[in-house]
């Protein structure tokens, strides 16, 4: 890459809280938008326009002034302006199309002057003009006969709240908006955080068992994976506690015997060369024991990835035979590979040749005599599924998982001289830390153990 280029940076996924958020916040500026031009347009309609209450009441004067006027001509108009005093406070004519009075009282100077800025009933009224404006109502029946003109009874200004309804528009409902954007902020990042805090807390209180809600964990945003990674490292934190506790408890359980056999042979009156004797096997059984135990916790505590290279599996296996003839005094043709020099995986050499070899030797272990332990397998794809099969009759089906557990041994069902039930438990840690899989079943006529390792 030139110094030009640069890294092209992807977007988030469409599940990602990005998406979530940016949502959230474009809706909620659209809902403000809408709501400023609606509700200005309504209050605009409420603070500058005559009520339907007005217009109604201005109406029905302007239907009393046409009829009072085709009743009586100009003394009907004069009964009836005479009888508006009593009702409204304000100034009231009635002229006609040439902007004359109808009444038997001419205009002054002053109101003809007035009569130039006459309003509609739906014009808007501006509250900044000084004094009430003065509006112009045609008659209902014959607009051309007349008009009644009224100054504008100070109870139908309009804007009387309009203090109030500014508070409101202005405060009140944004503020409301707001509150709900902030809900929606609360139940989208506080919510699921307080989950995890709490979880955090349960940790620091001993309460491994603690698993965060359904809720929590089924999001398909970056805290949805948060909290699946949280409950994740809870089942690690809590599987890696019980299995320190079981194998503290199995440990003192079985250094109890030999320790127990070391006290009576140094109470015995045996001579030193057999009491030396059987020090030392205790001594070595204590000692494989103990570097089991750590092995296997370390194992299961160490997820770091090992360092891999291409193995073939033929070469491994004659160096494990060879190590196994001398241990056993088997002869090399017990232990046929039938695998042939393709067969290439890929893994971490110590790892594998540690799991293989305590698969072979339990195999061998549990052996009649003249028994045969075979290695084959055939490749599947990606992988090499691998088999190491003995003759040694087999074990109960409910069993062949219970086997990977520390500290199992079956002696009782299969003929031996037992162990301490670890190496197939380190030989499955083994094989998964190099991610593949390690399995049993029963042949009819003994164990086989499966192997499933990524191919070259």
């Amino acid at each position: 890459m030139t110094v030009f280029e640069r890294p092209l940076k992807r977007l988030p996924g469409k599940h990602s809280l990005f998406w979530k958020l940016a949502c959230l916040l474009i809706a909620f500026c659209l809902l403000m938008i809408w709501l400023s031009w609606s509700w200005g347009r309504y209050m605009e309609q409420k603070n500058a326009y005559l009520s339907d209450e007005a217009r109604i009441t201005l109406r029905g004067y302007a239907l009393d002034a046409e009829q009072a006027w085709n009743r009586g001509g100009n003394a009907g108009v004069d009964a009836w302006l005479q009888a508006m005093g009593t009702r409204e406070t304000t100034w009231i004519g009635v002229i006609g199309n040439d902007l004359q009075s109808l009444s038997s009282y001419p205009l002054t100077d002053k109101e003809s002057q007035r009569l130039t800025f006459l309003r509609g009933l739906d014009w808007p009224v501006s509250r900044h003009v000084k004094g009430l404006p003065w509006l112009k109502i045609p008659f209902p029946a014959d607009p051309n006969a007349g008009s009644l003109v009224i100054e504008l009874p100070q109870r139908f200004m309009p804007g009387r709240y309009q203090l109030f309804w500014r508070v409101v528009t202005n405060g009140v409902i944004p503020g409301l908006f707001t509150l709900l954007l902030c809900i929606g902020l609360y139940r989208l990042l506080i919510m699921p955080l307080n989950q995890l805090r709490e979880q955090a807390n349960a940790w620091r209180a001993d309460q491994l068992n603690t698993r965060l809600s359904h809720d929590a964990t089924s999001r398909q945003d970056e805290l949805g994976e948060l909290g699946r990674a949280f409950d994740h490292m809870s089942e690690r934190l809590q599987g890696t506690v019980v299995l320190q506790q079981q194998l503290l408890r199995d440990m003192s359980h079985e250094l109890r015997t030999p320790l127990s056999r070391l006290r009576v042979a140094c109470d015995s009156e045996q001579d030193l060369t057999q009491l030396r004797e059987r020090l030392g096997r205790e001594i070595d059984a204590m000692q494989r024991l103990v570097e089991d135990s750590l092995q296997l916790a370390w194992l299961d505590t160490e997820r770091a990835p090992l360092p891999q290279e291409a193995i073939q599996l033929q070469a491994l296996w004659d160096m494990l035979r060879e190590n196994a003839c001398f241990e056993s005094g088997w002869p090399p043709s017990r232990l046929p590979c039938l695998l042939g020099a393709e067969c290439w995986v890929r893994g971490n050499l110590n790892a594998l040749a540690q799991a293989l070899e305590n698969i072979l030797r339990n195999a061998i272990r549990h052996s009649p005599v003249g028994g045969v332990v075979s290695l084959d397998g055939r490749r599947e794809g990606d992988y090499w599924h691998l088999w190491l099969e003995d003759q040694g009759g087999g074990i109960d089906e409910g069993d062949l998982e219970r086997i990977f557990a520390p500290f199992t041994r079956l002696d009782g069902s299969r003929p031996g001289d037992g162990g301490f039930g670890l190496g197939l438990s380190i030989a499955r840690n083994a094989v998964q830390r190099q991610d593949g899989s390690l399995w049993a079943e029963n042949t009819g006529q003994g164990l086989r153990v499966h192997l499933r390792l990524r191919a070259c």
